[in-house]
């Protein structure tokens, strides 16, 4: 919003600091992911600015790390994994999640706050703690060191994102468009394809590609159930970064933000696209 032009000097001083504590704090949150970016064009095995990077002369940049990720069988390997895993945790989320989203949404159901508070209880509780527990069970149930542990693990992390972006789409969602369509004869399944999904579609898309986000990033709980066949990306950085420094490590990075920006604009022109088809202006 614009300075008005009869603002007085503490305003004019209120709106101007504002802004600059609001861009050092942004600075301060986006520097550390952006100055990697630059690095992983390094043409030496170095962490560090090359006198050459400095000075802008081509020679000081190079695609090798990136061909070095691409030559590579095993990051080659923990990428495949990655994307196995991610998918497949991020439809059983979505299912799920778009599930418990409907049922509470029901006006009679029972003990809502609390199948709420159970439902996201994964973001709640500490990461470690989450990935303790279901290495023990896993265990007990055959169900560590294999993909369909892992993935079962990234479902129970990424179905409380679904379960919040669609109960927040179906917050205003007039009921009496169900009884309308259900009064002219639609059956059950007519219902949610025809009337309810395409009004509720922004808000699984955003809790999905939260949840893909959320199985791509995550490291604690597969270094608790993963043998060396179900390494992922974040796993394969977190060994690299232990066993050997190689400039690799921040081709991969830069291609993991790359990524995540890419999907965040997405949830963002969901969100969008959302407010309007419920009557809001976008912020």
């Amino acid at each position: 919003m614009a300075l008005p032009s009869y603002a007085g000097p503490g305003e004019i001083a209120w709106y101007y600091g504002y802004r600059f504590v609001c861009g050092l704090i942004f600075l301060f949150l986006i520097v550390p992911i952006l100055v990697i970016i630059p690095l992983s064009f390094n043409s030496v095995p170095f962490f560090t600015f090359t006198p050459e990077m400095l000075s802008f002369d081509p020679a000081g940049y190079s695609l090798r790390w990136y061909k070095d990720f691409l030559n590579n069988p095993q990051w080659i390997h923990s990428l495949q994994n990655s994307f196995i895993i991610a998918i497949a945790s991020t439809i059983l989320s979505t299912v799920l999640g778009t599930l418990a989203a409907l049922g509470l949404s029901r006006p009679y159901t029972p003990y809502k706050a609390v199948i709420m508070g159970a439902l996201i209880s994964p973001m709640i509780v500490p990461l470690i703690i989450s990935a303790t527990g279901m290495f023990f069970f896993y265990t007990n149930v055959g169900l560590a060191q294999t993909h369909l542990g892992i993935i079962l693990a990234h479902t129970a992390l990424g179905t409380p994102f679904v379960v919040i972006t669609v109960t927040a789409t179906l917050v205003g969602f007039d009921q009496s468009l169900i009884r309308a369509a259900q009064n002219l004869g639609a059956s059950p399944p007519t219902v949610f394809f025809k009337v309810i999904m395409p009004l509720i579609l922004p808000g699984v898309i955003s809790g999905g590609l939260f949840a893909f986000i959320t199985s791509f990033d995550e490291v604690v709980v597969v270094l608790f159930l993963a043998d060396f066949d179900q390494r992922t990306i974040p796993l394969q950085m977190f060994s690299g970064l232990r066993e050997q420094i190689s400039p690799t490590i921040l081709a991969v990075a830069t291609i993991l933000v790359t990524i995540s920006i890419l999907l965040l604009t997405s949830v963002e022109l969901l969100r969008r696209r959302s407010e309007r088809l419920r009557g809001m202006t976008p912020q």
